[in-house]
C-alpha cells in the first residue's frame, strides 16, 4: 500500500471571533434548556428527558469552553506583545 501524500499545501487556518461564537452557542443551549423545562412533563412521560438534560450539559461545556477560549486569546495576544518587544525591527535594503 502506498503511503499517503497531499496533493496540496494545507490552508492556513482560520480566525475569527472564537468567544463571541462559543459564547453565542453557550447562550443557545441555555434558552433550549429554559424553552424546555415548562414541559418537562411530557419530555417525562415520553421518555425524552435526555433533551432537556442534553441542552443543560452544554450549557455547562459552553461555558468551559469561554473559559478556555479566553485564555487561548489571552496567550496569543501575549505571545504577540513578547515577539513585538524582542524582534528586531526590520531594516530596508536599499532599492538597486
Amino acid at each position: 500500500m502506498a503511503k499517503w501524500t497531499p496533493k496540496h499545501e494545507a490552508p492556513e487556518p482560520l480566525e475569527g471571533p472564537v468567544v463571541a461564537t462559543v459564547t453565542g452557542g453557550t447562550i443557545l443551549w441555555f434558552v433550549l434548556f429554559l424553552a424546555q423545562l415548562p414541559f418537562y412533563g411530557w419530555f417525562e412521560d415520553h421518555g425524552h428527558t435526555w433533551w432537556v438534560w442534553t441542552c443543560l450539559v452544554g450549557t455547562g461545556l459552553g461555558l468551559i469552553g469561554i473559559w478556555y477560549a479566553r485564555g487561548r486569546e489571552a496567550a496569543i495576544e501575549r505571545d504577540a506583545a513578547l515577539r513585538a518587544r524582542t524582534d528586531p525591527p526590520a531594516v530596508d535594503s536599499p532599492a538597486e
